[in-house]
Formats: C-alpha cells, sequence, structure tokens
C-alpha cells in the first residue's frame, strides 16, 4: 500500500486523514491533507493494512479496534487516539484501499474512461481485499454503527469518480445535465453484484460493453415531458 498521509505525529483529530496521498477526511467531507512521511505515516500504513488484511481473512464482524492493533503492532489506544472509533478506522481503510485499487483515470475520452475505471474496479473485486471491502460498504447499511461511515465511502469514491463524468461534460461528449453519481452507479452495479453474488463471471469484456451502454443510455434519454 502507498504511504498514506496525517497532518502531523501529534495526538490530535487532525491525525484522522483519510486514504492515500490527498483523501478525504472522514470526520470532515470534502477535507483534504496532504503525505508527510516520518513514523506518524508508518504507523498509519501499519494499522491500515492491518485492518484491510483483517476485513479480508475474517469479514467485518470479527474486526476490532483490538485486534487491529495487535497485527499492526501498536498500543490499542494510539488506533483510538487517531481514529476515534471502529466505524472511522473501517471508513479509513476501505478508502485507502480503494483509492489504491480503483485509480480515476483521464484518458482524453469518457468511453475509455468508463472502460478503464471498469477494469479497475473489476480486478479491484476479484482480489481478497477488495471482496472484503465490497461486502463491508453492502453491510455498513445494515449495522446502525457502520451507517455513517457506509455513506461516507460511497460518497467520497462517487465524487472522486464523478470527474469522469464531469470532464466529459466540459469536452461536450455528454449532456451538461448529466447525473455523475447515477452514471456511475449503472457502470459499477453490475460488476459490484457479480462479485458479491458469484452467480455470473466477470468476463474480460464486460467492463467494456458496460461503458458502452451507459454511453448509449445517456446520449439517449429521452427529453423531460413538459
Amino acid at each position: 500500500m502507498n504511504e498514506p498521509g496525517t497532518s502531523g505525529t501529534g495526538t490530535s483529530g487532525a491525525d484522522a486523514g483519510v486514504g492515500v496521498g490527498a483523501t478525504t477526511d472522514p470526520s470532515g467531507p470534502g477535507t483534504v491533507r496532504r503525505r508527510p512521511g516520518g513514523r506518524a505515516a508508518r504507523v498509519r500504513e501499519a494499522v491500515l493494512t492491518a485492518a484491510l488484511d483483517l476485513l479480508a481473512e475474517e469479514g467485518l464482524a470479527r474486526l476490532t479496534v483490538a485486534r487491529v492493533a495487535a497485527r499492526a503492532g501498536v498500543n490499542e489506544t494510539t488506533v483510538y487516539r487517531r481514529w476515534g472509533s471502529r466505524e472511522k478506522l473501517v471508513l479509513d481503510a476501505m478508502l485507502a484501499g480503494s483509492d489504491e485499487g480503483i485509480p480515476v483515470p483521464d484518458t482524453g475520452a469518457v468511453r475509455t474512461d468508463l472502460a478503464d475505471f471498469a477494469r479497475s474496479l473489476a480486478r479491484y473485486l476479484a482480489t481478497p481485499t477488495g471482496r472484503a471491502v465490497a461486502r463491508a460498504a453492502a453491510l455498513g447499511s445494515e449495522d446502525p454503527g457502520l451507517a455513517d461511515a457506509w455513506q461516507a465511502f460511497w460518497h467520497s469514491r462517487l465524487d472522486q469518480a464523478g470527474t469522469i463524468v464531469t470532464r466529459a461534460v466540459e469536452r461536450g461528449e455528454l449532456p451538461p445535465d448529466t447525473d455523475a453519481a447515477l452514471a456511475l452507479e449503472l457502470l459499477c452495479a453490475p460488476l459490484q453484484t457479480r462479485a458479491l453474488l458469484g452467480h455470473r463471471p466477470v468476463g474480460p469484456e464486460l467492463p467494456e460493453r458496460l461503458a458502452g451502454l451507459v454511453l448509449d443510455g445517456l446520449r439517449e434519454r429521452p427529453s423531460p415531458r413538459s
């Protein structure tokens, strides 16, 4: 995993920035934090790696702050100082894993951007970590303690990937009123469904087909009735 960032080595809430590099803070959506390096970053990387490993190996139900701390080789109090709760730690770990595994492409064309994004998602969902993150996100809505983390995870990912649609609108490839979140949900949902249910394989041609279907739907929308 790339070395995730913090805002310092102290014990304030500023240590709880999210993800890899410059990413979203779970305690304040939209806040961007940058990576300074040093011991704080190494501890952060160890904790997030431990959390993702436990998610992949045993699932969300058995993930506790104590077990993550033990796996990472740090004190449990260190984890609580930085993240404050199990829920924020889970959110941070899921964002860090997906940020690294599913980069947002910029190829200069919306079709290839969508296809590349779908391919990255398919590859990520084929890994133990990707499947664990997808299951944890899906289960979050059923667990009141994780509901906010689940919502923050999806909003963050959709906001980041939404730049694909924003750029396409600016280039004139898509209508100005295109719903970026809906477009990405249409692109990603079949891949996530197949990964979670395992009822059908994700063939190498599927990401390209999904990109084409989504674009056809966005461009051929009927005009709203007056």
